[in-house]
């Protein structure tokens, strides 16, 4: 079994070895295939070499947004986002103040549907999430329009060669109902996303009065996108 195995992980035919490296998915893909390179008889050299990537890897800038570099037909992506709702703040979504005798509690305006679409977007390239490319601790974004953030992540999309193939988005809370505003949100949303309003869909929910979404102390959001290859 011991052999089997070896023989697996090691090929003795240097000829298939060379054909094409072996990876692994995920974020174990580099360790690993640095592990499978250096072989059953060069684990010093494999320590140093993985540590050195390691070294390398967290010496980049988290919040670096970079352009993905594997060129995908087809790409998904997933945004959830969640608010406390605070009286005497204005609940704001999909860019459209909604009146309401309370509103998200945040570091920018607060608006659960547009963060969960940038992060759904930034999902779908790979990037780091919103937090990390506008930060809650900086204060230029203190009490910031979302929109300047999904214009960014749209930008960084088409930066990346992609553009939008469709989105369906669902809102839950309990109060106030959005059936009155579901257009106009609908409608803004595809405005900012450049996208025609066939390939935007926007649902909403109640959480049927249980946990702090049914008591009206909260409110969520949750988004998929599928990213399209620009020909």
């Amino acid at each position: 079994m011991a052999m089997a195995i070896s023989s697996l992980c090691y090929p003795t035919n240097t000829s298939l070895a060379k054909q094409r490296p072996f990876h692994f998915p995920g974020p174990y893909s580099a360790r690993s295939t640095l592990k499978m390179a250096a072989g059953p008889s060069s684990s010093s050299t494999a320590t140093a070499v993985v540590a050195a990537a390691t070294g390398a890897v967290e010496a980049e800038p988290k919040t670096t947004a970079s352009v993905p570099t594997r060129y995908l037909p087809f790409r998904v992506g997933h945004g959830f986002d969640l608010h406390r709702l605070e009286p005497g703040y204005p609940l704001i979504i999909g860019g459209i103040d909604i009146p309401h005798d309370r509103g998200c509690e945040a570091h920018s305006d607060g608006d659960v549907l547009l963060h969960c679409v940038v992060d759904a977007i930034l999902g779908a390239l790979g990037l780091p999430d919103i937090g990390q490319i506008f930060p809650d601790t900086d204060p230029k974004w203190k009490g910031a329009a979302s929109s300047v953030f999904l214009k960014e992540a749209v930008r960084l999309m088409h930066e990346a060669g992609y553009e939008l193939g469709n989105l369906d988005a669902t809102l839950i809370l309990q109060r106030p109902k959005l059936s009155p505003h579901k257009e106009t949100i609908r409608t803004n949303l595809c405005n900012l996303l450049g996208a025609d309003p066939s390939a935007v869909n926007l649902k909403a929910k109640t959480h049927e009065k249980v946990d702090s979404l049914g008591e009206n102390r909260s409110i969520a959001a949750h988004t998929v996108v599928l990213l399209m290859k620009k020909s």
